[in-house]
């Protein structure tokens, strides 16, 4: 088989392959093969007659397409793997030249993962920064566990930090006075200074009583979950329905006992400290690799077909109208708070889509320069903690499904590539 490789473009190429005759030869044996388990010849079991008393028996034009079909198949993908191609699209094929089982000539175009150039990413290395737990913040926890087990009292003086309000509220762009979706509420209860609510928001209603009403503006922070809600200037009036002062309960051994298995005031401090301590190190590993990462996409060049960006503006989309459902909000609605088009929203996807393909593709590139690889045993292993966490039976069977497996499969291998890059940019 002879392969010519013509690049069109940084990801699509035109392979022009003809085919040897060994090849078209083997072909044509088994699709007659295949063929003759529906030919039915007097004097023959089905499927045993004599391949040349076969082709003498089939439909010509049956014959040649199934031919032609395999041959085509066979030879693209053994050329894509000799030139080592990784296709993202179908390809769009044109037959050159064809005589009957003799001669076989085709060109196939296809986009194409372009060249992926790695940097020596063995050499990036980063410091990961993990805070100490402090007692204010070991007394933060310890103070909101004694609120939830407070005892209420409704006062008739003004709202102060640390009572807790019961209050309804809605908010509406601050430009365009129209109603936010999910900014409105009632029969909330609230503590102020608890830090729960929007920054802003507590402080405006200290000094209401009940029965008291006030409009103030807010903005939203920049890393707000909402994206639509990020850096907005919201208007709210909220009306006090009730002021209740909290006394909270006393800090003893006996509280101690009842919100958990400790015997003493000082074995829950330590207790809440190991957890928080160990919060902090996940978020400081995750804030570490998620910096390695954009680092090393940084540093790497690659060619990235539009199409993949494209699917990945799709996923995403997908998942934001997920949550948009969840919320009890339409897409056009949501379209309409944003002030965008369809085309302008997937538009503004399109930079944060590419970076995400474009780490995909190399931590990919550096898997296979590390040799790293999941071998059937840590699969297995992986579903099975999997199963463990997840015991209801409809999970269990999707854990079991192929097409599940191998995306798990996937993940691991991310997983690994990214402690092995860990490993490297952690080490002195």
């Amino acid at each position: 088989m002879q392969i010519t490789l013509n690049n069109l473009a940084p990801t699509k190429v035109e392979l022009t392959i003809s085919a040897d005759q060994a090849l078209l030869d083997a072909t044509k044996e088994r699709v007659l093969a295949d063929l003759a388990k529906d030919v039915n010849m007097a004097g023959f079991r089905r499927g045993h007659a004599p391949k040349a008393l076969v082709e003498k028996n089939v439909d010509p034009t049956v014959l040649q397409s199934r031919f032609l079909d395999d041959a085509i198949n066979d030879m693209y993908v053994e050329a894509l793997t000799e030139q080592k191609l990784r296709p993202v699209a179908q390809p769009e094929v044109s037959v050159t030249k064809f005589v009957p089982f003799t001669e076989l000539e085709f060109k196939a175009t296809v986009e194409v993962v372009g060249k992926i150039t790695l940097p020596d990413y063995k050499k990036i290395k980063l410091e990961k920064k993990v805070e100490a737990t402090t007692d204010k913040d070991v007394t933060a926890v310890l103070d909101d566990l004694r609120r939830r087990d407070s005892k209420k009292e409704e006062v008739k003086r003004a709202a102060k930090d640390g009572d807790e309000v019961v209050i309804d509220f809605s908010g509406v762009d601050a430009k365009t006075k129209q109603a936010i979706e999910g900014a409105t509420g009632g029969d909330y209860p609230l503590v102020l200074g608890s830090g729960t609510f929007i920054p802003g928001f507590e402080p405006e209603l200290v000094g209401l009583k009940a029965g008291e009403e006030k409009t103030f503006d807010v903005t939203f922070p920049a890393d707000y979950g909402s994206a639509d809600l990020q850096n907005k200037k919201v208007t709210f009036t909220v009306k006090v329905r009730t002021v209740r002062e909290l006394q909270l309960a006393t800090l003893d051994d006996a509280f101690a006992a009842g919100v958990g298995p400790f015997k003493t005031v000082a074995e829950l401090k330590a207790d809440v400290k190991k957890q928080l301590q160990a919060e902090k190190e996940n978020q400081a590993q995750r804030s570490f690799e998620n910096e390695l990462l954009a680092t090393l996409a940084e540093k790497a060049k690659a060619d990235i077909p539009t199409v993949l960006i494209d699917e990945e503006i799709d996923r995403m989309e997908l998942e934001e109208k997920r949550n948009l459902l969840y919320r009890g909000q339409t897409w056009q609605e949501h379209l309409k708070a944003e002030g965008k088009t369809d085309e302008q929203h997937r538009e503004g996807l399109r930079e944060s889509a590419e970076a995400r393909v474009k780490t995909g593709l190399v931590l990919g590139e550096v898997a296979e320069a590390e040799k790293i690889n999941v071998t059937a045993e840590e699969l297995d292993v992986y579903v099975a903690g999997l199963k463990a966490q997840y015991t209801d039976k409809q999970m269990q069977a999707e854990l079991n499904k192929p097409e599940n497996r191998r995306e798990l499969g996937s993940r691991l291998l991310t997983e690994k590539t990214i402690a092995k890059l860990s490993s490297y940019a952690s080490a002195k």
